[in-house]
């Protein structure tokens, strides 16, 4: 059955449209656009969901075995965000903002519902399962399949928490500042403190092979 004309012509602007928006807040900082979400700019709000809905979804669930749960959880999040337009406080790093916020939607939403689907902090252990871009002189040593796979040992033996930091400052390139407070530490050394001691515990893992 040959597709529908005006239906394409639609979508082709509709992609074409999502494109100009990305171009129009990719150039500005983290403060402008959520300033002009604060503002009531719905393409800001538009970009934000786009942008950052994947990003929500993996992180929430190292928290919660309910995708379900976590998806809900993402757009009360968004919807809450957009019913506040205007009364909103600055924020300087957006996914920092989000990451720490759907940690609490889902750890909430859980509670609320009682789900069993809920990660407690017996079963944590098997989460944060990550695999690290090749950042530091150290990481890229593991280059070759073995290494790689050594390295992958290494990181289950981190704790959660190490994991965790460990996630946040690479993959999702975060500041020690803005991981202690997704991480709800008091002070942002606990944070510096806490990847130091990951990756010297991961030295000492792969110590042998290297």
């Amino acid at each position: 059955m040959p597709n529908n004309p005006k239906k394409t012509i639609s979508s082709a602007r509709i992609s074409l449209y999502n494109k100009e928006v990305v171009k129009i807040f990719e150039s500005k900082s983290d403060l402008e656009v959520w300033n002009s979400f604060n503002k009531g700019d719905e393409m800001a709000f538009n970009y934000l969901y786009r942008t950052y809905a994947g990003v929500l979804f993996q992180f929430g669930c190292q928290f919660s075995k309910d995708q379900m749960l976590v998806q809900d959880s993402i757009q009360n999040l968004f919807i809450s965000l957009r019913k506040k337009r205007g009364s909103l406080s600055e924020v300087s790093n957006i996914k920092g903002y989000l990451l720490r916020s759907i940690q609490r939607e889902v750890l909430r939403n859980g509670k609320n519902a009682s789900s069993k689907m809920l990660v407690d902090d017996s079963q944590m252990d098997s989460f944060f399962q990550i695999e690290l871009s090749p950042e530091t002189s150290f990481i890229q040593r593991e280059s070759e399949n073995q290494r790689k796979i050594q390295l992958q040992e290494a990181l289950k033996k981190l704790t959660t928490k190490q994991r965790q930091a460990i996630l946040l400052f690479y993959e999702e390139e975060l500041s020690y500042k803005e991981i202690a407070q997704v991480m709800d530490f008091n002070e942002v050394k606990s944070a510096r403190k806490l990847i130091y001691r990951a990756l010297s515990s991961l030295k000492e893992f792969i110590k042998p092979t290297i």
